[in-house]
């Protein structure tokens, strides 16, 4: 007789239970908390860094970067003014509410308004496990092709956002949009969705603007 199942649920579950108690902590001090996922060369540092570029002069923002190794992320943000926090992974291909839980006393969470989080890239692992964040954000691309939604189902029914980057390759691949946008609303109806390019800009507004009207009214007493 097994017991994979067994430690798996509790697994998942201690995880949940975690979560949860992040997410007291956090709406304790009223901090708004956005967890971006992506598998890795979706441009989601890119895509974090001009959002943090675009908001830190309207709110106060801290980050957490997680990564398998090194520190280049979370060097990146701080570079962009703003106070990051590192979590090194140690090979877990995931962020979960236990390291969110031990980075939360790092942070000056009174004096944050909004926390940024970057998870690890990977579109399997984070789904199951939850870190108490207020919005997920899902970033997808063109070049990974417009068949995601559909081999990846559990990464876009968890999230409250998809955001499609790298428009600006659509004229180099055969991306079927109607199909990528097909997969998402079986999975998840009424997604907030932003086909946009962190490079140059374009679309962006409509993400930046969805994304402030979120933080305004949680922040808003």
């Amino acid at each position: 007789m097994t017991t994979t199942v067994p430690v798996v649920e509790n697994i998942l579950g201690a995880n949940e239970r975690l979560a949860q108690t992040n997410r007291a902590r956090l709406d304790e001090t009223r901090t708004f908390t956005v967890n971006f996922m992506a598998s890795p060369g979706a441009g989601k540092t890119s895509l974090i860094l001009r959002t943090v570029a675009a908001l830190k002069d309207r709110y106060r923002l801290a980050g957490v970067d997680g990564d398998v190794a090194t520190t280049i992320d979370a060097d990146r943000m701080a570079a962009a003014g703003i106070p990051a926090v590192q979590i090194n992974t140690g090979g877990s291909c995931h962020l979960d509410a236990v390291m969110l839980q031990g980075a939360l006393p790092q942070i000056a969470l009174e004096d944050t308004d909004v926390l940024v989080i970057e998870n690890v890239g990977n579109l399997i692992c984070p789904a199951n496990f939850p870190l108490g964040a207020h919005l997920n954000i899902l970033i997808a691309s063109v070049p990974e092709g417009a068949d995601k939604p559909y081999k990846y189902p559990n990464m876009y029914r968890g999230v409250q956002a998809v955001i499609l980057n790298k428009t600006d390759l659509l004229p180099y691949f055969d991306f079927d949009m109607d199909y990528f946008r097909r997969g998402v609303e079986a999975l998840n109806p009424g997604l907030a969705f932003f086909p946009l390019s962190a490079k140059t800009g374009e679309g962006f507004d409509a993400w930046l603007s969805w994304l402030t009207s979120q933080a305004d009214a949680y922040l808003t007493p």
